[in-house]
């Protein structure tokens, strides 16, 4: 097995631990690991599936990143890629100063960003994989989601030299039937779902420059058109698998929970009410939701602040 590592430094200030629960969001994730020091994943690159270990040193003012990278099929021109894919999956390189300057004059949203300074907003490797991920939470409990996803990748993903899988790619996914997927859990409805986003990111239109490109409503539509993605997946892949930062998921039940009790609301907000809400924090409303869901994390004992 063939190995190289490399160095990266992240924009300051960065916690590789709050980040990584932020992407991960449960335990239960198999997909993207964490152990306390280090965080794992299988990554395909050039469909070879490479395995990735990031740890983290220095301060959280002066971090250095460190990566190991392992494969049976690796060469060191595959660097170049691996190093973009863990910027983005980290948010690595992400200023986030002036966010910063808006929380430090908004006193409820200064106390939580406060807690959770150096978390960078995590994002997928593919606005594919994000909207599977949107497609396998939908109505269901974030636990259950999550473990359908591992179901789906230990059944077509390809498989690490450490017996991890990868995320599945679109080819893969659609040479599973509808009954396979229902076998893992899914309901037929998610089934179909799964094999229409598999189909549309299979030929080129889920690439991110194409997406890019579009406004947010454009790109909302967009992403609404395919069969089983309403609001809520649509801004959720918006949001962790093109890195729009502005986007809320309004219809997000535990996000809108964690807010309504920032600001002591005690009846339940409506979508437009929410979006009333975070518009005085835009262009970084996501950034917001991030550190809601780091608020959860925490009253769960699963972080430490």
């Amino acid at each position: 097995m063939a190995s190289f590592s490399f160095e990266l430094k992240p924009a300051a200030p960065f916690r590789l631990d709050l980040t990584v629960w932020a992407l991960r969001r449960r335990p239960e994730n198999l997909i993207d690991r964490w152990d306390g020091e280090t965080y794992s994943r299988i990554l395909l690159i050039q469909g070879a599936p490479l395995e990735i270990r990031v740890h983290s040193t220095g301060s959280v003012d002066s971090p250095v990143l460190h990566a190991l990278v392992q494969g049976s099929r690796l060469s060191r021109r595959s660097e170049p890629e691996v190093r973009r894919t863990v910027i983005t999956l980290l948010g690595a390189q992400l200023d986030l100063s002036p966010f910063y300057f808006l929380a430090d004059r908004d006193r409820r949203l200064k106390r939580i960003v406060d807690q959770f300074r150096g978390m960078k907003p995590p994002c997928f490797p593919t606005v594919f994989e994000a909207l599977i991920n949107a497609v396998a939470c939908q109505q269901l409990t974030l636990t259950v989601g999550i473990q359908l996803l591992n179901r789906l990748s230990a059944l077509c993903g390809k498989e690490g030299t450490s017996g991890m899988h990868a995320f599945p790619a679109p080819d893969k996914v659609l040479q599973i039937s509808l009954d396979q997927m229902r076998a893992l859990g899914f309901s037929f409805a998610k089934a179909r779902a799964i094999s229409e986003v598999a189909c549309a990111a299979n030929a080129g239109e889920l690439e991110f420059g194409r997406l890019s490109q579009l406004s947010d409503e454009e790109l909302r539509e967009r992403l609404m058109a395919l069969k089983g993605i309403g609001r809520w997946s649509a801004e959720y892949a918006m949001l962790r698998g093109l890195g729009r930062l502005s986007i809320f998921p309004s219809d997000d039940a535990g996000a809108r929970n964690k807010l309504e009790a920032l600001f002591g609301s005690g009846a339940r907000m409506s979508y437009s009410e929410v979006g009333r809400r975070v518009a005085r924090w835009r262009p970084f409303a996501g950034l917001v939701y991030f550190h809601l869901l780091l608020s959860g994390l925490t009253e769960r004992g699963l972080i430490r602040t």
